[in-house]
């Protein structure tokens, strides 16, 4: 059950990360978005770094002092998730700085 609940957290994590960089390119355009070759290794990137955590975030929370991280690989997980989701924020910023756009018309 535990491997169900880490799937969905993150498969949000994913949808999450797709949509707010995919609001970020819709603002006063019509017609089709699409994935641009920069966005296809963003989401890429995102993909390797879930599943690098998915086996690494449990083994790395085990020096934590606090117990609770161990108790469960699910929480460890999860936290290793949000911490990507956050650090996919910065990247999409330096992204769009650089004139990278991860999604075109």
């Amino acid at each position: 059950m535990s491997e169900v609940i880490t799937a969905v957290a993150a498969l949000f994590i994913v949808a999450m990360v797709w949509l707010r960089t995919r609001m970020h390119y819709a603002a006063g355009t019509h017609g089709r978005l699409r994935l641009s070759a920069a966005g296809a290794l963003y989401f890429a990137a995102l993909g390797a770094l879930l599943l690098i955590g998915w086996f690494a975030a449990p083994r790395l929370a085990l020096p934590l002092p606090s117990a609770a991280p161990r108790s469960t690989p699910v929480l460890a997980r999860v936290a290793w998730f949000l911490a990507i989701y956050y650090l996919f924020i910065v990247v999409h910023r330096a992204l769009m700085r650089r004139g990278a756009a991860v999604f075109r018309h």
